[in-house]
């Protein structure tokens, strides 16, 4: 890779949820400088740490409405048939589950699975355990959307994890939203649970990281074979 492609990799854009975050983080470096100078060099990398975790590069969506496209960076946690939770009104009948777990150091912008109309929105205040353990699904804070696509409605599912205390979201019911779109973030670790119903096929196993907004988590049908997003 070149320094150009380095630089362009590294210096993405920050979304402005990230802003105050930023600036928060640099004065309380400056104040702890004047206490103890080492404290200010801690805080200064804490806050290029902030910055990078806010970070909101462009992606390239696939254009595809039988993709399932992975909603947030991170990596595939679970792959399974799952009961949707109650409150989404999906089914009482498993669906596929896909799960991606966002650690600290991951982007954490949340991106539309799927194109289309916003059907409800529901929050459900709950515990911040471990977002990597199956029964952070059920017990943890969380906030989900339901989705009404070409190939029936679909679940995403923000969940809160030990270190996150705030999930953002800026969709209301009857919005349409394109594959790929920003719905929200949730600040500092966390997972994102995708339902899918019957006639999809999953492209991704546990343990493979994510592209948000690009790697193709599962597709509608079975004739075109696997697609895979690009390395983080």
């Amino acid at each position: 890779m070149s320094l150009v492609d380095t630089i362009r990799k590294t210096l993405v854009p920050i979304h402005r949820e990230g802003h105050k975050f930023i600036v928060a983080f640099f004065a309380l470096s400056l104040i702890l400088g004047f206490l103890w100078q080492p404290l200010f060099w801690i805080g200064l990398i804490l806050t290029l740490w902030c910055a990078y975790f806010f970070r909101d590069p462009e992606r390239s969506v696939p254009q595809d409405e039988d993709y399932a496209i992975s909603p947030a960076d991170g990596t595939v946690s679970l792959v399974s048939m799952t009961v949707p939770p109650a409150e989404l009104a999906l089914s009482a009948e498993p669906m596929l589950k896909i799960s991606i777990f966002m650690n600290v150091f991951n982007g954490h912008i949340n991106r539309a699975p799927m194109k289309g109309m916003i059907d409800h929105v529901v929050y459900r205040e709950g515990k911040f355990l471990n977002a990597d353990l199956d029964k952070a699904s059920e017990d943890n804070e969380r906030n989900g959307l339901v989705i009404d696509t070409v190939h029936g409605r679909i679940g995403v599912v923000q969940v809160a994890g030990l270190v996150a205390r705030r999930i953002v979201c800026w969709v209301t019911p009857t919005m349409q939203i394109d594959a790929g779109q920003r719905f929200g973030l949730i600040r500092f670790g966390s997972r994102l649970d995708v339902y899918l119903p019957e006639g999809f096929t999953p492209h991704v196993t546990v343990g493979q990281a994510a592209i948000g907004g690009e790697t193709v988590l599962a597709e509608f049908g079975s004739d075109k074979g696997p697609v895979l997003g690009r390395r983080m």
